[in-house]
């Protein structure tokens, strides 16, 4: 599948990763250097040397989880703001600038206070579309400030309302339909 993507499209290659010492080093050679992705998402709670093997690859993104869209979100990262201190440090661990954090568009309320402690990391933001979060909503709270390297500061990630658009013969120009219909609500 990565393969068929044209150069010039990066590819994220979602997939939560992380574990200790050598088993990080593997995932992250398998995904920057077997696979080839331009960007992973990885899990920081093993702390800062779990994420150094995938940090090393400095021409790379990492996006680190901070909070997620799911609603078992509310089970660590939102009690005792959990997805703050998550984005203060990886501010910090920020040194060759290719760190970015997962932010859901379910969180949109929250959202704003961890751009509030990331002023300058970009956002994954999953959940636009079939888990319900609004591109509006990412827009209004996700938004970096004008001017801005990397302004607006946020890539959306919808999958299941392009992937699912139709289960019928129709299926290429259902999906191609509700891609358009999402660009169109992000840059509105």
């Amino acid at each position: 599948t990565i393969r068929a993507i044209p150069k010039e499209i990066p590819v994220i290659l979602d997939a939560k990763r992380n574990d200790i010492g050598s088993s990080a080093e593997q995932y992250a050679k398998a995904a920057f250097e077997t696979w080839g992705a331009d960007a992973l998402t990885v899990n920081p709670y093993m702390g800062a040397d779990s994420l150094a093997p995938f940090l090393a690859y400095e021409e790379k993104g990492v996006y680190i989880l901070c909070l997620t869209s799911n609603p078992g979100a509310a089970d660590f990262q939102i009690p005792g703001d959990l997805a703050l201190r998550v984005a203060e440090s990886a501010t910090r661990w920020n040194g060759a600038r290719n760190i970015g954090l997962v932010v859901g568009a379910t969180q949109a309320e929250r959202m704003a206070g961890v751009r509030a402690a990331a002023p300058d990391l970009p956002f994954l933001v999953p959940g636009v579309g079939a888990q319900g979060g609004s591109a509006a909503d990412v827009a209004r709270t996700g938004r970096m400030a004008p001017g801005a390297a990397w302004a607006p500061g946020f890539v959306v990630n919808a999958s299941r309302s392009i992937m699912h658009a139709s289960s019928g013969a129709d299926f290429a120009e259902a999906a191609l339909r509700e891609t358009i219909r999402l660009r169109d609500e992000i840059n509105a």
